[in-house]
Protein backbone atom coordinates (compact mmCIF):
# COMPACT_ATOMS: atom_id res chain seq x y z
CA UNK A 1 0.00 0.00 0.00
CA UNK A 2 1.16 3.55 -0.51
CA UNK A 3 2.03 5.84 2.38
CA UNK A 4 0.13 8.97 2.58
CA UNK A 5 2.22 11.77 2.51
CA UNK A 6 2.80 13.03 6.58
CA UNK A 7 4.17 16.82 4.72
CA UNK A 8 1.00 17.48 2.32
CA UNK A 9 1.94 19.30 -1.20
CA UNK A 10 -1.15 21.51 -0.82
CA UNK A 11 -3.71 22.03 1.89
CA UNK A 12 -6.46 25.22 2.03
CA UNK A 13 -5.85 27.12 5.02
CA UNK A 14 -9.26 27.13 6.71
CA UNK A 15 -9.88 29.35 9.67
CA UNK A 16 -12.74 29.47 11.83
CA UNK A 17 -13.16 32.84 10.00
CA UNK A 18 -14.07 31.58 6.80
CA UNK A 19 -16.32 29.14 7.79
CA UNK A 20 -18.43 32.10 9.75
CA UNK A 21 -18.27 34.27 6.47
CA UNK A 22 -19.64 31.18 3.97
CA UNK A 23 -22.09 30.33 6.63
CA UNK A 24 -23.65 33.98 6.80
CA UNK A 25 -24.35 33.96 3.12
CA UNK A 26 -25.89 30.74 3.55
CA UNK A 27 -28.37 32.50 6.00
CA UNK A 28 -28.79 35.23 3.73
CA UNK A 29 -31.57 35.92 0.70
CA UNK A 30 -28.96 36.00 -2.26
CA UNK A 31 -26.10 33.24 -2.84
CA UNK A 32 -24.77 34.78 -6.62
CA UNK A 33 -24.18 37.42 -8.32
CA UNK A 34 -24.58 39.95 -5.06
CA UNK A 35 -22.59 42.24 -2.80
CA UNK A 36 -19.85 39.98 -1.46
CA UNK A 37 -18.47 39.33 -4.79
CA UNK A 38 -18.51 43.18 -5.45
CA UNK A 39 -16.56 43.51 -2.39
CA UNK A 40 -14.14 40.69 -2.95
CA UNK A 41 -13.66 42.70 -6.07
CA UNK A 42 -12.89 45.99 -4.66
CA UNK A 43 -10.61 44.56 -2.51
CA UNK A 44 -8.81 42.87 -4.06
CA UNK A 45 -8.46 45.73 -6.53
CA UNK A 46 -7.36 47.46 -3.56
CA UNK A 47 -4.46 45.38 -2.32
CA UNK A 48 -3.35 44.73 -6.47
CA UNK A 49 -3.16 48.75 -6.74
CA UNK A 50 -1.92 50.37 -9.73
CA UNK A 51 -5.78 51.23 -10.10
CA UNK A 52 -6.46 47.72 -11.11
CA UNK A 53 -9.98 47.07 -12.08
CA UNK A 54 -11.03 43.36 -11.05
CA UNK A 55 -14.19 41.31 -12.43
CA UNK A 56 -14.49 37.84 -10.60
CA UNK A 57 -15.14 34.93 -12.40
CA UNK A 58 -16.33 31.39 -11.64
CA UNK A 59 -12.64 29.93 -12.54
CA UNK A 60 -8.89 30.98 -13.89
CA UNK A 61 -10.27 28.87 -16.82
CA UNK A 62 -13.30 31.45 -17.51
CA UNK A 63 -11.21 34.72 -17.16
CA UNK A 64 -9.11 33.46 -19.64
CA UNK A 65 -12.01 32.40 -21.78
CA UNK A 66 -13.46 36.07 -21.25
CA UNK A 67 -10.57 37.36 -21.50
CA UNK A 68 -9.76 36.21 -25.14
CA UNK A 69 -14.19 36.70 -25.98
CA UNK A 70 -13.67 40.13 -25.13
CA UNK A 71 -10.67 41.07 -27.39
CA UNK A 72 -12.41 39.07 -30.43
CA UNK A 73 -10.06 36.52 -30.89
CA UNK A 74 -11.23 33.97 -33.38
CA UNK A 75 -10.23 31.37 -36.42
CA UNK A 76 -7.39 32.34 -38.84
CA UNK A 77 -5.77 34.32 -35.53
CA UNK A 78 -2.87 33.20 -33.54
CA UNK A 79 -2.11 33.69 -30.22
CA UNK A 80 1.73 33.43 -29.31
CA UNK A 81 1.77 31.00 -25.78
CA UNK A 82 4.08 29.49 -23.52
CA UNK A 83 5.04 25.98 -23.86
CA UNK A 84 5.43 25.70 -20.50
CA UNK A 85 2.05 26.28 -18.46
CA UNK A 86 -0.89 24.98 -17.17
CA UNK A 87 -3.58 23.56 -20.46
CA UNK A 88 -5.29 26.04 -19.40
CA UNK A 89 -3.66 28.74 -20.95
CA UNK A 90 -4.00 27.33 -24.74
CA UNK A 91 -7.39 26.31 -23.92
CA UNK A 92 -8.78 29.61 -23.86
CA UNK A 93 -7.50 30.38 -26.85
CA UNK A 94 -8.77 27.00 -28.53
CA UNK A 95 -12.33 27.51 -27.60
CA UNK A 96 -12.04 30.83 -29.57
CA UNK A 97 -11.40 29.53 -32.97
CA UNK A 98 -7.79 30.94 -32.68
CA UNK A 99 -4.72 28.91 -32.72
CA UNK A 100 -1.97 28.43 -30.40
CA UNK A 101 1.45 29.04 -31.51
CA UNK A 102 4.05 27.90 -28.59
CA UNK A 103 6.94 29.36 -27.63
CA UNK A 104 9.90 27.56 -25.57
CA UNK A 105 10.60 29.26 -21.98
CA UNK A 106 13.74 30.40 -20.24
CA UNK A 107 15.34 27.56 -18.44
CA UNK A 108 15.91 29.71 -15.28
CA UNK A 109 13.19 30.52 -14.69
CA UNK A 110 10.69 28.88 -16.60
CA UNK A 111 8.93 31.97 -17.83
CA UNK A 112 7.94 32.76 -21.92
CA UNK A 113 11.52 33.48 -23.55
CA UNK A 114 10.72 37.24 -25.42
CA UNK A 115 13.45 36.09 -27.78
CA UNK A 116 11.19 33.18 -29.31
CA UNK A 117 8.17 35.30 -28.89
CA UNK A 118 9.56 37.80 -31.51
CA UNK A 119 10.70 34.72 -33.95
CA UNK A 120 6.99 33.40 -33.65
CA UNK A 121 5.25 36.72 -34.67
CA UNK A 122 3.17 36.89 -38.34
CA UNK A 123 0.94 38.47 -39.86
CA UNK A 124 -1.70 36.07 -38.14
CA UNK A 125 -0.66 37.23 -34.91
CA UNK A 126 -3.01 39.19 -33.06
CA UNK A 127 -2.44 38.58 -29.44
CA UNK A 128 0.44 36.76 -26.54
CA UNK A 129 -0.19 35.13 -23.86
CA UNK A 130 2.13 33.95 -20.94
CA UNK A 131 2.25 32.16 -17.39
CA UNK A 132 4.02 34.27 -14.77
CA UNK A 133 5.45 30.07 -13.97
CA UNK A 134 5.65 29.08 -9.93
CA UNK A 135 4.37 33.15 -9.28
CA UNK A 136 8.13 34.73 -10.80
CA UNK A 137 7.10 37.28 -12.68
CA UNK A 138 8.04 37.13 -16.55
CA UNK A 139 9.91 40.14 -18.62
CA UNK A 140 6.86 41.73 -19.16
CA UNK A 141 9.36 45.11 -20.52
CA UNK A 142 10.62 42.25 -23.28
CA UNK A 143 6.95 41.22 -23.74
CA UNK A 144 5.44 45.02 -24.10
CA UNK A 145 7.61 45.84 -26.09
CA UNK A 146 7.10 43.25 -28.65
CA UNK A 147 3.51 43.72 -28.35
CA UNK A 148 3.81 47.75 -28.83
CA UNK A 149 5.94 46.76 -31.82
CA UNK A 150 3.17 44.56 -33.81
CA UNK A 151 0.24 45.60 -32.06
CA UNK A 152 -0.66 42.57 -30.33
CA UNK A 153 -3.26 41.82 -27.24
CA UNK A 154 -1.61 40.41 -24.08
CA UNK A 155 -3.09 38.30 -21.65
CA UNK A 156 -1.33 37.38 -18.44
CA UNK A 157 -2.12 33.92 -16.72
CA UNK A 158 -1.91 34.81 -12.92
CA UNK A 159 -3.12 32.02 -12.35
CA UNK A 160 0.39 31.02 -9.59
CA UNK A 161 1.19 34.85 -9.12
CA UNK A 162 -0.80 36.53 -6.28
CA UNK A 163 1.52 38.86 -4.54
CA UNK A 164 3.74 38.89 -7.34
CA UNK A 165 5.55 41.87 -8.18
CA UNK A 166 7.82 43.84 -11.16
CA UNK A 167 8.73 46.90 -10.77
CA UNK A 168 6.51 47.59 -7.98
CA UNK A 169 3.70 46.90 -10.07
CA UNK A 170 1.18 43.55 -9.42
CA UNK A 171 1.35 41.14 -12.11
CA UNK A 172 -2.01 41.03 -14.18
CA UNK A 173 -1.73 44.63 -14.64
CA UNK A 174 0.90 44.91 -17.73
CA UNK A 175 -1.32 43.53 -20.68
CA UNK A 176 -5.06 44.06 -21.14
CA UNK A 177 -5.92 41.47 -18.95
CA UNK A 178 -4.67 39.32 -16.07
CA UNK A 179 -6.42 36.21 -14.60
CA UNK A 180 -6.12 34.63 -11.67
CA UNK A 181 -7.03 31.32 -9.36
CA UNK A 182 -8.45 30.21 -6.40
CA UNK A 183 -8.36 27.14 -6.44
CA UNK A 184 -7.64 24.88 -2.80
CA UNK A 185 -4.15 24.85 -3.10
CA UNK A 186 -3.58 28.39 -4.78
CA UNK A 187 -2.48 31.44 -2.25
CA UNK A 188 -6.13 32.26 -1.92
CA UNK A 189 -8.95 29.44 -2.55
CA UNK A 190 -12.78 30.13 -3.19
CA UNK A 191 -12.72 26.94 -3.49
CA UNK A 192 -12.99 27.23 -7.02
CA UNK A 193 -12.83 30.85 -8.76
CA UNK A 194 -10.77 33.50 -10.43
CA UNK A 195 -10.64 36.76 -11.18
CA UNK A 196 -10.09 39.30 -14.22
CA UNK A 197 -7.72 42.30 -13.69
CA UNK A 198 -7.01 45.14 -15.73
CA UNK A 199 -6.50 48.64 -15.69
CA UNK A 200 -8.10 48.90 -18.20
CA UNK A 201 -11.91 49.98 -16.63
CA UNK A 202 -13.61 49.77 -20.44
CA UNK A 203 -12.24 46.29 -20.36
CA UNK A 204 -13.36 45.49 -16.65
CA UNK A 205 -16.82 46.94 -17.80
CA UNK A 206 -16.99 44.78 -21.14
CA UNK A 207 -15.74 41.75 -19.22
CA UNK A 208 -18.45 41.91 -16.36
CA UNK A 209 -21.04 42.26 -18.41
CA UNK A 210 -19.93 39.30 -21.24
CA UNK A 211 -19.49 36.98 -18.17
CA UNK A 212 -23.08 37.27 -17.19
CA UNK A 213 -24.93 36.13 -20.36
CA UNK A 214 -24.23 39.88 -21.71
CA UNK A 215 -27.54 41.03 -19.88
CA UNK A 216 -27.28 45.35 -19.33
CA UNK A 217 -27.77 45.82 -15.85
CA UNK A 218 -27.37 44.17 -12.65
CA UNK A 219 -30.12 42.89 -9.88
CA UNK A 220 -29.71 46.53 -8.26
CA UNK A 221 -30.20 48.25 -11.55
CA UNK A 222 -33.56 47.02 -12.59
CA UNK A 223 -36.46 49.26 -11.55
CA UNK A 224 -38.32 46.47 -11.65
CA UNK A 225 -37.60 43.17 -10.81
CA UNK A 226 -36.59 41.06 -13.43
CA UNK A 227 -36.85 43.22 -16.29
CA UNK A 228 -33.74 43.44 -18.73
CA UNK A 229 -32.21 43.49 -21.81
CA UNK A 230 -29.66 41.31 -23.66
CA UNK A 231 -26.85 44.07 -26.07
CA UNK A 232 -23.72 41.44 -26.43
CA UNK A 233 -23.34 37.41 -26.25
CA UNK A 234 -22.00 36.28 -22.89
CA UNK A 235 -21.75 33.68 -20.86
CA UNK A 236 -22.06 32.66 -17.46
CA UNK A 237 -19.17 32.56 -15.73
CA UNK A 238 -20.04 34.48 -12.52
CA UNK A 239 -18.53 33.59 -8.70
CA UNK A 240 -20.81 32.50 -6.14
CA UNK A 241 -21.61 34.83 -3.24
CA UNK A 242 -20.42 31.73 -1.04
CA UNK A 243 -17.03 31.72 -2.83
CA UNK A 244 -16.94 35.61 -2.63
CA UNK A 245 -16.54 35.58 1.39
CA UNK A 246 -14.50 32.97 1.66
CA UNK A 247 -12.08 34.89 -0.44
CA UNK A 248 -13.10 38.04 1.26
CA UNK A 249 -11.78 35.75 4.65
CA UNK A 250 -8.56 34.95 3.24
CA UNK A 251 -7.37 38.49 1.79
CA UNK A 252 -7.83 39.17 5.84
CA UNK A 253 -4.62 36.81 6.01
CA UNK A 254 -3.15 37.53 2.04
CA UNK A 255 -0.05 39.42 3.68
CA UNK A 256 0.61 36.57 6.80
CA UNK A 257 0.05 33.30 4.16
CA UNK A 258 2.83 35.31 1.17
CA UNK A 259 5.31 35.81 4.10
CA UNK A 260 5.17 32.04 5.54
CA UNK A 261 5.17 30.88 1.94
CA UNK A 262 8.88 33.17 1.02
CA UNK A 263 10.10 32.49 4.44
CA UNK A 264 9.52 28.59 3.47
CA UNK A 265 10.49 28.73 0.18
CA UNK A 266 13.98 30.73 1.63
CA UNK A 267 14.41 27.28 4.23
CA UNK A 268 14.08 25.20 1.62
CA UNK A 269 16.02 26.64 -1.15
CA UNK A 270 19.56 27.07 1.13
CA UNK A 271 19.02 24.00 1.89
CA UNK A 272 18.51 22.56 -1.73
CA UNK A 273 21.49 24.74 -3.15
CA UNK A 274 23.71 22.39 -1.02
CA UNK A 275 23.51 19.38 -3.32
CA UNK A 276 25.01 18.46 -6.41
CA UNK A 277 23.32 18.46 -9.82
CA UNK A 278 20.41 20.38 -8.69
CA UNK A 279 19.23 24.00 -9.40
CA UNK A 280 16.41 25.78 -7.48
CA UNK A 281 14.20 27.90 -10.30
CA UNK A 282 14.07 31.05 -9.49
CA UNK A 283 13.72 34.61 -10.17
CA UNK A 284 16.51 36.28 -12.23
CA UNK A 285 14.80 39.73 -13.22
CA UNK A 286 15.82 42.82 -10.92
CA UNK A 287 13.19 44.84 -9.10
CA UNK A 288 11.34 41.67 -8.79
CA UNK A 289 8.88 40.08 -6.42
CA UNK A 290 7.78 36.22 -6.99
CA UNK A 291 4.84 34.63 -5.17
CA UNK A 292 6.28 31.87 -3.79
CA UNK A 293 3.90 29.51 -5.40
CA UNK A 294 5.96 25.64 -4.60
CA UNK A 295 9.72 25.29 -5.42
CA UNK A 296 10.73 23.36 -8.36
CA UNK A 297 14.25 21.51 -8.15
CA UNK A 298 16.00 21.13 -11.58
CA UNK A 299 17.63 17.64 -12.12
CA UNK A 300 20.45 18.14 -13.89
CA UNK A 301 23.51 15.71 -14.68
CA UNK A 302 23.36 12.19 -13.34
CA UNK A 303 19.92 13.15 -11.68
CA UNK A 304 18.09 14.12 -14.50
CA UNK A 305 17.32 10.73 -16.15
CA UNK A 306 16.34 9.59 -12.09
CA UNK A 307 13.53 12.05 -11.99
CA UNK A 308 10.86 9.01 -11.38
CA UNK A 309 13.05 7.52 -8.96
CA UNK A 310 13.31 10.24 -6.87
CA UNK A 311 9.90 11.11 -6.44
CA UNK A 312 8.84 7.52 -5.68
CA UNK A 313 11.00 7.97 -3.06
CA UNK A 314 9.39 10.92 -2.15
CA UNK A 315 6.51 9.37 -1.83
CA UNK A 316 7.63 6.28 0.16
CA UNK A 317 9.00 8.79 2.89
CA UNK A 318 5.97 10.72 2.96
CA UNK A 319 6.77 13.94 1.42
CA UNK A 320 4.31 15.74 -0.72
CA UNK A 321 5.21 16.93 -4.27
CA UNK A 322 3.79 17.60 -7.96
CA UNK A 323 4.80 18.15 -11.36
CA UNK A 324 4.89 21.61 -13.13
CA UNK A 325 3.88 20.88 -15.55
CA UNK A 326 3.83 17.22 -16.63
CA UNK A 327 4.46 17.74 -20.20
CA UNK A 328 5.04 20.94 -22.28
CA UNK A 329 1.09 21.56 -23.40
CA UNK A 330 2.38 20.66 -27.29
CA UNK A 331 2.81 17.32 -26.33
CA UNK A 332 -0.89 16.89 -24.54
CA UNK A 333 -2.45 14.38 -26.35
CA UNK A 334 -4.88 17.03 -27.66
CA UNK A 335 -2.51 19.38 -29.28
CA UNK A 336 -0.26 16.56 -30.69
CA UNK A 337 -2.58 15.03 -32.54
CA UNK A 338 -3.97 18.01 -33.89
CA UNK A 339 -0.71 19.84 -34.40
CA UNK A 340 2.00 17.43 -34.55
CA UNK A 341 5.02 17.36 -31.97
CA UNK A 342 8.79 16.46 -32.68
CA UNK A 343 10.84 15.44 -30.10
CA UNK A 344 13.18 18.31 -29.66
CA UNK A 345 10.77 21.29 -30.46
CA UNK A 346 10.57 22.83 -26.69
CA UNK A 347 13.93 21.16 -25.39
CA UNK A 348 13.66 23.76 -22.28
CA UNK A 349 10.05 23.49 -21.39
CA UNK A 350 10.69 19.35 -21.84
CA UNK A 351 13.70 19.15 -19.59
CA UNK A 352 11.49 21.02 -16.96
CA UNK A 353 8.81 18.32 -17.30
CA UNK A 354 11.09 15.74 -17.32
CA UNK A 355 13.57 16.34 -15.13
CA UNK A 356 11.91 18.70 -12.39
CA UNK A 357 10.36 18.03 -8.44
CA UNK A 358 7.92 20.38 -7.48
CA UNK A 359 7.92 20.42 -3.30
CA UNK A 360 5.41 21.80 -1.03
CA UNK A 361 5.93 25.97 0.43
CA UNK A 362 1.97 26.47 1.52
CA UNK A 363 1.22 28.45 4.82
CA UNK A 364 -0.36 24.66 6.26
CA UNK A 365 4.19 24.17 6.55
CA UNK A 366 6.15 25.60 8.32
CA UNK A 367 10.22 25.82 9.04
CA UNK A 368 10.19 22.29 10.57
CA UNK A 369 8.41 20.72 7.55
CA UNK A 370 11.41 22.49 5.14
CA UNK A 371 14.49 20.86 7.21
CA UNK A 372 12.02 17.66 6.55
CA UNK A 373 11.87 17.93 3.39
CA UNK A 374 15.09 19.11 2.52
CA UNK A 375 16.38 16.19 4.63
CA UNK A 376 14.66 13.65 3.01
CA UNK A 377 15.40 15.16 -0.50
CA UNK A 378 19.33 15.45 0.24
CA UNK A 379 18.82 11.32 1.49
CA UNK A 380 17.74 10.57 -1.89
CA UNK A 381 19.15 12.00 -3.78
CA UNK A 382 22.67 11.19 -2.05
CA UNK A 383 21.65 7.05 -2.27
CA UNK A 384 20.51 7.09 -5.87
Amino acid sequence: MTRSPSIPFGRPSITDREREAVAAVLDGPILTHGPQCAAFERTFAAYLGGGAHCVSMSSCMAALHVAWFHLGIGPGDEVICPAMTHVATAHAIELMGARPVFADCDPATGNIDPDHVEALVTDRTRGITLVHYLGIPCDMDAIMSIAGRHGLYVVEDCALAFGARLHGIHVGLFGDAGCFSFYPVKHLTTAEGGMLTTANEQIAALAAQKRAFGVDRTHDERAIPGMYDVTMLGMNARMSEMQAALGLAQMERADQMLARRAENHRILSEALDALEDVRVIAATLPDSRPSHYCLVAQLEGRLAPRRDDILLALRRAGVGFSVYYPHPVPRLAYYREKYGWTDGQYPRAAAISDASVALPVGPHLGPDEMHSIAGAFGNIVKEL
